[in-house]
């Protein structure tokens, strides 16, 4: 039986396109060491955390409902991985489900890779959607400290 990829699921009261707009915006709630563009099917885009990076495509956006990255090179445990983001609205708000195909219990990074997805996803991003402002890079260590 396999294992179970990477989860998390946040809900705002936003529209869902605002929050695949706010999801786009990479450096505002995950790393502000970002190149390139993410906004839409076949954009590309890179993060960096000092040696460590992360190239992206933007393989699928259906408006509305999904984004899919797949990680096109990585110096991590990623290579092969794809981030899909399922939104789904209903009476005001919309429910965000991301999934880290391919990094799942058992995958070498998993620990390291949930805290820090636990982290951007539940509380970075769930700011930028709440509040406009997320928690990139060093914003995220007296957050996390807080949590």
């Amino acid at each position: 039986m396999r294992s179970k990829d990477y989860q998390a699921t946040i809900t705002a009261r936003v529209s869902a396109d605002e929050a695949i707009r706010k999801i786009s915006q990479v450096s505002k709630w995950w790393t502000r060491a970002v190149t390139g563009t993410s906004g839409k099917q076949g954009d590309r885009f890179t993060v960096r955390f000092g040696e460590t990076f992360v190239d992206f495509l933007i393989a699928e956006v259906d408006p509305g409902t999904r984004v899919v990255w797949e990680v096109t090179d990585c110096n991590l445990h990623w290579n092969g991985t794809r981030v899909t983001w399922d939104l789904a609205s209903k009476n005001g708000t919309t429910e965000i489900r991301m999934t880290h195909v391919g990094v799942h219990p058992g995958a070498e990074c998993y620990d390291n890779c949930k805290q820090g997805w636990d982290f951007c996803v539940g509380k970075s991003l769930q700011k930028l959607l709440a509040e406009d402002v997320g928690l990139p890079d060093g914003d995220n260590a007296s957050a996390r400290r807080s949590a």
